[in-house]
């Protein structure tokens, strides 16, 4: 919870937000209480006029309803209309690619934020539970250091999940390609965030027009960082039930858990919304697809991995396994945050614009 709130600050960075949240956060013990004094902390920035705050604000209360909530849309759309007021995004900018996967169908939802001349081409996307809106200042910041930015939600994000009904695809190439041949571009550079660090690469591994790579942060197995949640002796039995698909035991095991640990609860019930399983082992199963160790050898482009030393999610060992794997990338440029930095939490947070800045020194050494 600490992390979200600090999360939600650094997309709007208003002072006062900072002490409101401070003053809000001693109320705050189970996501009912979460739920209750973020939605009175947005009603009450509305109605003083901070648009921005009051976006993110329901964009936290938000969070962490579940799926099913009835207060869930209505918190989503005030965010979003929050955020296109605050930034002047009109609805009509919103592109909606068309997208196709056998039998799925539906549209990705992309902003475009174009330079009068661009040097080259960022194509940018979230990880498990991102709203590319959410991000909006990351994508004008970008523009504004010379760079052509098409942002989309991928399947299992935002738009593309909760209006196309698109569940996460681990064959992550396909929705880029999808959005590279929508604005007709080449040569672009991809960047993922959170879990998009996994995907940027699985991507890149199948799709020729990506010419770099900045996985932002390192993200190598999802299975892991799902499982990292619980005790070793637990983590372990639950790779092997897995393994043997006994779903009855592993179903039984994450819902005793689960009635222990909210974590695991809110997690559990998102991660089958997001994948679109109906049952933990569903969604367990699911995510083991999503890991780089099958496809790091493939990477033949120019990568730049960010780490957090102390990342909540992400174990260290991940980004010195995925320098490791990158056998055949063009180059490698892996940079560590630290404490000392205000940035060693999970991407970032803390001090995005220190990784901002590494990110656009990256791209312009890049440049022809």
């Amino acid at each position: 919870m600490n992390f979200q709130m600090n999360r939600w600050f650094g997309c709007v960075g208003e002072p006062d937000m900072l002490e409101e949240m401070r003053m809000a956060a001693p109320q705050i013990a189970t996501y009912a209480d979460w739920k209750r004094e973020f939605l009175a902390l947005a009603e009450r920035a509305s109605q003083q006029g901070h648009v921005l705050r009051a976006g993110f604000y329901w964009r936290s209360a938000e969070f962490f309803m579940r799926a099913d909530d009835p207060e869930r849309k209505s918190a989503r759309e005030k965010f979003l209309g929050a955020v296109r007021s605050a930034y002047g995004l009109e609805l009509g900018e919103r592109h909606a690619v068309p997208y196709a996967d056998g039998r799925i169908r539906g549209f990705l939802p992309a902003y475009r934020f174009k330079p009068p001349r661009a040097k080259s081409t960022i194509v940018f996307f979230g990880g498990f539970d991102s709203y590319i809106e959410e991000l909006t200042s990351v994508f004008i910041y970008l523009r504004d250091a010379g760079y052509d930015v098409i942002a989309f939600d991928g399947p299992g994000h935002g738009g593309a999940l909760d209006e196309a009904g698109l569940p996460m695809t681990a064959e992550w190439h396909k929705p880029v390609s999808a959005v590279l041949d929508y604005f007709e571009v080449e040569r672009v550079t991809l960047i993922g965030l959170s879990l998009g660090g996994c995907l940027a690469l699985r991507a890149a591994a199948s799709e020729p027009r990506v010419e770099r790579v900045v996985a932002y942060d390192v993200f190598t197995n999802l299975l892991d960082v799902t499982l990292r949640q619980t005790n070793a002796l637990l983590r372990g039995l639950l790779q092997v039930l897995l393994g043997l698909r006994a779903a009855r035991i592993v179903n039984w095991m994450v819902a005793r858990v689960a009635r222990k640990s909210p974590v695991v609860q809110w997690g559990t019930q998102q991660g089958m919304h997001v994948t679109g399983t109906t049952s933990p082992f569903g969604f367990l199963q699911a995510i083991r697809q999503y890991q780089t160790a099958d496809v790091s050898e493939s990477i033949e482009q120019d990568v730049l991995l960010l780490a957090g030393s102390e990342d909540h999610y992400v174990p260290m060992e991940q980004w010195h396994d995925q320098i490791r794997m990158l056998e055949n990338a063009r180059s490698i440029t892996a940079r560590l945050f630290t404490r000392s930095e205000s940035a060693q939490n999970h991407c970032q947070v803390g001090n995005f614009g220190l990784a901002l800045r590494t990110i656009v020194t990256w791209l312009d050494e890049m440049q022809p």
